[in-house]
């Protein structure tokens, strides 16, 4: 009997030791998870600070406070529960007990946890059928107050949100609260000691300066003045700190201490706040007005590039001013090119260049007979416009080509080239598409850029496809765009058998969007019945044209038929490739590809490879190497074959 009762209070006293903490743990636990007793909000919240139409923000789906389920599964941390286990411990009943006790103790209050778990998401998910009640809440956090020393700020109408909405993210704060704040930023402050990756202190001091600009605009931190003007100074703080850095080496050595001072300060306006809900919604709601913004941006960029592509640069603009200076100050006599009697010399390799633009003439012209085994036999006709005709002939007679002939011809000596001969002429006369070159804002303008450049009224552009009339004693021509570069000898593309082919191309179709389908209008039924939409593009700049077969097959006059089709621009958007692609329909004789190689003026990854196989390379596009838009990268093999010490170049202030 003694021995039974003496079992018996054992027993006793280790049910006490073990059902005493257990019964102080879930007081605790309960009073931990009340929502109603934890005011925490999530720091980890991004913005930029902009405001955004209400009336657009529809399109992107908004979450409730519900369907954020993923910090919920942090209902106690392991440091939580470490702690909780140190501050709890009743008396010497908690240390009396034994590690068996100890274990289940912990499990007991994991199974808790868990089932407090499974409570909340069944919770969070039958509030997801009340989602479309939380929508117009957008309008509360998304209209713009103003800004605050160059801060935007968005304003937060903390008194309108439903109580609905306020116990569902109350809930979730206290969920949340237990995750470190700071960990992540100091650990990244001393990233580079440990070899993290770099530049992290950078992209982490960037998050910060976002969150804190959160701050600025939610309702609890503008209410209170004293805060909101401090958390703006630690901005300031952190931003002059940072200014132009790159990369974490170039930060000062203050930098940790201005950014440990504005974390805190966070941490304080962490405190301030109630609602995840507001902040969620208003992040969706910064998150589209950043997506506007960009698309903004986007359009801009392509604008100013092709403002940028169509401006004259001072330099260039001075240039022709010297020259035709100079030009009429010599004598007629020397005015005069020589070697006139191998213009029209069919034995020679003729070339054709229609340009405005000297510097560029140049560089073709140079880079021709630099790289040409007999310079001697090589003619060069170029035809510019009446403005230009000075200073391009004075160019040329201070600096002439080597033993190359050379002539200039303004084009306006093609006095039956006019708008009773030429379709395309009349067109570009017309008031019709002057306007919609020069009046951008019409209803019914087209919103592609590049199609509305002014080059394109230039007759200088379509003078390629009368070079029979140009040059009747030619048999045959290479035409050369003023913004290739040529880098090999050129003298073999004149024994290039045609096989009864116009023209020689390098086809542009090893990418889809270089297709006929591209530049022409295939839902035009007479576009659709004539041509495949799928049939491979090819590139004016370097083409080798057979004068003889041009004029046997009557190609001008099939030019001009297409143009007039085209008056309404229904079949293509003004241009030369287009016709060019319709006008030489079956005519085309394919080259190799390393006759000329294409995109130097868009593409900076076209290989070097490519560069140094190629005879010809192609600046297309707008960033040309006289621009300072121009890809540095591909500009030496333009500017080489220019002289800088040149006096005029001087002058002007040309420099490479």
């Amino acid at each position: 009997m003694v021995r039974r009762r003496r079992r018996s209070v054992l027993l006793l006293l280790l049910a006490l030791t073990v059902l005493s903490p257990l019964v102080l743990y879930t007081r605790r636990l309960s009073a931990a998870l009340n929502p109603n007793q934890r005011r925490d909000l999530p720091g980890e919240i991004v913005n930029q600070g902009r405001g955004v139409k209400a009336s657009k923000l529809n399109a992107l789906p908004l979450e409730t406070v519900g369907s954020l389920k993923e910090p919920v599964g942090i209902v106690f941390s392991e440091e939580s529960r470490e702690s909780a286990s140190k501050s709890t411990e009743p008396d010497s009943q908690v240390c009396a007990l034994s590690s068996f006790a100890r274990q289940l103790f912990l499990e007991f209050l994991l199974r808790k946890a868990g089932e407090y778990k499974n409570r909340v998401l069944s919770e969070a998910t039958a509030a997801d059928s009340a989602r479309s009640e939380d929508d117009d809440l957008i309008e509360q956090v998304t209209s713009k107050e103003g800004e605050d020393d160059g801060l935007a700020t968005v304003s937060v109408d903390q008194q309108q949100i439903t109580t609905a909405s306020q116990q569902r993210s109350a809930s979730e704060a206290s969920s949340l609260e237990n995750v470190p704040e700071q960990t992540s930023m100091e650990n990244s402050l001393e990233g580079n000691k440990d070899g993290a990756l770099l530049d992290t202190r950078i992209r982490n001091i960037r998050d910060l300066l976002i969150k804190a600009k959160v701050y600025l605009g939610l309702g609890a931190i503008r209410a209170n003045p004293q805060y909101l003007k401090d958390l703006r100074q630690r901005i300031r703080e952190v931003q002059k700190v940072l200014g132009d850095a790159s990369k974490d080496s170039d930060l000062p050595k203050n930098a940790n201490e201005k950014v440990k001072t504005l974390e805190q300060t966070l941490i304080k306006g962490k405190l301030m706040q109630d609602d995840c809900s507001v902040v969620v919604k208003k992040l969706r709601a910064m998150l589209h007005s950043a997506e506007e913004q960009l698309h903004a941006h986007k359009k801009q960029t392509v604008f100013l590039t092709q403002l940028a592509a169509k401006t004259l640069p001072k330099g260039l603009h001075c240039l022709p001013l010297r020259l035709a200076n100079e030009y009429f100050l010599l004598d007629p006599s020397h005015q005069q090119f020589p070697n006139k009697e191998k213009l029209d010399d069919p034995k020679l390799y003729h070339y054709a260049l229609f340009s405005d633009n000297i510097l560029a003439a140049a560089v073709v012209v140079n880079s021709t007979v630099l790289n040409a085994k007999h310079p001697s036999h090589h003619v060069f006709h170029i035809v510019t416009d009446r403005l230009n005709y000075a200073p391009m002939r004075m160019w040329f007679l201070s600096n002439p080509p080597g033993k190359a002939t050379i002539e200039v011809r303004n084009i306006e000596e093609f006095t039956w080239l006019n708008a009773s001969y030429s379709p395309v002429l009349k067109q570009l006369e017309s008031q019709s598409i002057i306007d919609y070159y020069f009046r951008t804002h019409r209803a019914n303008s087209d919103s592609n850029l590049k199609y509305r450049n002014p080059k394109y009224l230039s007759i200088l552009n379509h003078l390629r496809f009368y070079l029979p009339e140009i040059y009747p004693n030619l048999h045959k021509i290479v035409f050369l765009d003023d913004d290739v570069v040529i880098k090999k000898d050129l003298t073999s593309l004149w024994s290039i058998d045609m096989k009864g082919k116009v023209i020689g191309v390098v086809e542009t179709c090893g990418e889809s969007f270089h297709r006929f389908d591209r530049y022409l209008n295939f839902s035009n039924p007479v576009i659709a019945k004539n041509f495949d939409p799928h049939a491979c593009g090819w590139a004016f700049g370097m083409n080798v044209f057979d004068l003889a077969e041009w004029r046997r097959q009557n190609i001008t006059e099939i030019y001009h038929s297409w143009q007039k089709l085209n008056q309404d621009r229904l079949l293509w958007k003004l241009g030369t490739l287009p016709p060019g692609l319709i006008t030489f329909w079956n005519k085309t004789l394919p080259l190799n590809r390393s006759w000329h190689v294409l995109g130097l003026g868009y593409n900076p990854h076209v290989s070097s490879r490519d560069i140094e196989r190629a005879a010809v390379i192609h600046y297309n596009g707008n960033m040309k190497p006289w621009l300072e838009i121009g890809l540095p990268k591909f500009r030496n093999y333009w500017s080489a074959y220019l002289d800088y010490d040149q006096p005029f170049l001087r002058e002007c202030n040309i420099n490479p």
